[in-house]
């Protein structure tokens, strides 16, 4: 009888133990879990088989049991209260910014609004609008101040944002006819090559190309060269600099983002080093690697686009690293004396049939459109 009760435990504790761990796989858990569970399922089987075989009176037994449940305890203490630690330093990510503020004809929406009626106003045929996460309040208030009023869902309207690398599929698809980016990627412009596809890159703005440290950092000031040797794994230490001895972690953007072909931009043909990177666990249960977002530790560097860090400065929590000397402020990148700036481009298909495409560009361009440009918090190009 004890051994028949023995298989049973062992057959559905084993069983609940495989499929807990299948279902945590099926979510965005980190490995901790997949290992954690199988671990635990294994000691609680033998615990049980003991009791089962009248083994539970021993000291060994019950000071076993209180260390399992103890290890279990602190285990899972310990990882939740390190990943919530490590989610607290994330300051600067994409998916902090909240789009539904900047929808357009929505009250209380955070758009810039023209002071007059728009000299262009388009109510049919609307260009279907797309583009990067950062550039949406700017390419929304331009369809607000042109586009009749009805509702613009973010997700499914005229006027949505997939991020730079789905918008940019979406472009080479004929899905959408204008979407807003920095500069494309080369394998973004080969794969337009690939397919036959011609692009127009308009500058409709211009953004300064940033990089960050930690508020407490000492250093103030990089050169372009000293940018290079970091991101290239030249320099390592935050005291080859004149700083602490801490290493530095330099974070990087997902591949394809705006940001990160701005960053290899940068590079020119200086090579890149791999980024910074975690592992987490994949809808099919499978373990990939994820660019980690920008964690704000003291040996930190990271990137971004001015406009989008903003208000991580004013908040005291990073500051600017002024780059040959000079900092990234409005005046800087309008003189041109900041030395990483970037045009935001509009960007269609030679092949574009849409009939207000031409005419939506140039508005985009005139004194109207560069107002909106302007006060959303980038440069304008006139």
């Amino acid at each position: 009888m004890k051994l028949f009760v023995s298989i049973l435990t062992i057959f559905l504790l084993g069983f609940l133990g495989f499929a807990t761990t299948v279902f945590i796989s099926l979510l965005d858990y980190k490995p901790f879990y997949l290992f954690f569970i199988p671990i635990f399922t294994i000691a609680l089987i033998i615990m049980i088989i003991f009791l089962i075989y009248g083994k539970a009176q021993s000291k060994m037994f019950k000071r076993s049991t209180i260390i399992l449940i103890a290890a279990a305890i602190v285990s899972i203490v310990s990882y939740e209260g390190y990943e919530a630690y490590e989610r607290s330093l994330e300051v600067v990510s994409t998916q902090d910014v909240d789009l539904s503020e900047y929808t357009p004809f929505v009250e209380g929406s955070k758009l810039v609004s023209l002071e007059e009626p728009s000299t262009l106003k388009i109510s049919d045929d609307l260009p279907k609008l797309d583009g990067a996460t950062a550039l949406y309040p700017v390419y929304s208030a331009f369809a607000q101040a042109v586009y009749p009023k009805k509702d613009y869902s973010l997700h499914d309207s005229e006027v949505v944002s997939s991020q730079t690398s789905g918008a940019f599929d979406r472009l080479l698809k004929g899905d959408v006819d204008l979407i807003f980016i920095a500069q494309p990627s080369e394998k973004q412009m080969r794969n337009a090559e690939e397919l036959g596809i011609e692009l127009n890159l308009t500058p409709i703005g211009r953004e300064a190309f940033v990089f960050f440290v930690h508020s407490k950092n000492p250093i103030n000031e990089l050169t372009m060269e000293q940018i290079q040797a970091i991101y290239s794994g030249k320099i390592t230490n935050w005291r080859q600099l004149g700083g602490k001895n801490e290493e530095i972690r330099a974070f990087q953007r997902p591949e394809g983002s705006g940001s990160q072909s701005a960053l290899i931009n940068v590079m020119g043909d200086v090579p890149l080093m791999e980024p910074p990177s975690e592992d987490i666990v994949s809808a099919m249960g499978g373990i990939i690697t994820e660019t980690t977002n920008y964690q704000n530790r003291t040996n930190a560097i990271g990137f971004s686009f001015r406009h989008f860090s903003q208000n991580m400065v004013e908040n005291g929590k990073i500051k600017y690293i002024a780059i040959n000397g000079m900092t990234p402020s409005k005046e800087n990148i309008q003189n041109d004396s900041y030395p990483i700036v970037a045009p935001l481009y509009a960007v269609t298909t030679s092949g574009n049939t849409n009939p207000h495409v031409e005419e939506f560009i140039n508005w985009m361009l005139s004194e109207q459109g560069q107002y909106i440009v302007e006060q959303t918090g980038y440069v304008p190009v006139k």
